[in-house]
């Protein structure tokens, strides 16, 4: 299992698969996603998520990110006029013997068509660190391609755009946009450009219920596409629960809750659908979050999206 699960670290190294963390918890999570998303509140906002994919399987994935973002210029005299946003986000994944961070500082600049009516636009720039560690790999006779220890690091940049309204939004990020090769893992082996475009709509059902659909599409070069399709029902911006499904992958479920109007928690659940489920069914997320920000009184449901 460990032989064949090396196998394919290699082919998604190849560029023939995802080569990015992916996170069931997205929608929670938009700026550790997308850049233009930096200072879009007018309060700090903290959040960090641990992933540890497909439990019970040797050198299965684990992933997680530590974000920080902060609203520069808040007040602005007409709706035109733009507001700016900072941050800043560190990122890192384990597959294997495989292991990559990143740290990243983004900007975005924002501009409201009128009160709900924004277009934002951002960039990440930072650093990735790629390494292989060869003692994690074990082949039935020695093979100097997997025996070598191998580590670099390259520049990395990422786009993101976002428009939202009152009640929907949808987004765009390109990630990986400096392409770099690991002639040490194999001749063909590079990082390529991916893209992801997602969105949602919530629907007040009554003062305190609201229901939010949500999909996100990811494509990665020589990769299938990929899809969440996620449907969240949230009680009076205090619990939430949801239920959703990765193609061909997994169905996924979660929990929200609020504590002290400023921290929230959220775990999620994803049992797996492809062949992996032979050895190992499970996928656990959990993420908690810090805000500055602190919810509007005279309003009795809210989308923290959309503020």
């Amino acid at each position: 299992m460990r032989l064949a699960f090396y196998i394919s670290t290699l082919i998604l190294f190849s560029g023939k698969a995802q080569q990015l963390p992916q996170y069931t918890q997205w929608a929670y999570h938009q700026f550790s996603n997308n850049p233009a998303h930096a200072g879009i509140k007018k309060c700090v906002d903290i959040h960090t998520l641990y992933r540890s994919q497909w439990v019970g399987f040797e050198g299965a994935p684990r992933s997680g990110f530590l974000s920080v973002s902060i609203p520069l210029n808040s007040r602005r005299k007409n709706y035109l006029s733009a507001r700016h946003g900072t941050g800043f986000k560190f990122e890192t994944d384990q597959i294997g013997a495989f292991s990559t961070n990143r740290i990243n500082f983004a900007y975005a600049g924002h501009f409201n068509f009128n009160k709900h009516n924004r277009l934002s636009l951002g960039l990440y720039g930072g650093i990735v660190q790629a390494s292989y560690d060869a003692s994690q790999t074990i082949t039935a006779d020695p093979d100097p391609t997997v025996s070598n220890q191998a580590s670099f690091a390259s520049p990395d940049a990422s786009f993101g755009a976002w428009y939202n309204a009152e009640k929907y939004f949808l987004g765009l990020v390109l990630d990986n946009l400096i392409s770099f090769r690991w002639p040490e893992i194999g001749s063909n082996s590079r990082n390529r450009m991916h893209a992801m475009i997602n969105a949602g709509y919530q629907f007040g059902l009554n003062e305190k219920i609201s229901l939010m659909p949500l999909i996100m599409m990811r494509y990665a070069p020589r990769g299938p596409l990929s899809f969440d399709l996620n449907l969240q029902v949230d009680y009076d911006n205090f619990i939430g629960i949801g239920v959703g499904y990765r193609n061909s992958d997994a169905l996924i479920s979660f929990i929200s809750m609020k504590i002290r109007d400023q921290f929230s928690i959220v775990y999620s659940f994803d049992y797996t659908l492809s062949d992996i489920q032979l050895g190992a069914k499970n996928t656990h997320e959990i993420s908690l979050r810090f805000t500055t920000c602190k919810s509007e009184q005279n309003r009795s449901i809210s989308c923290p999206l959309f503020e």
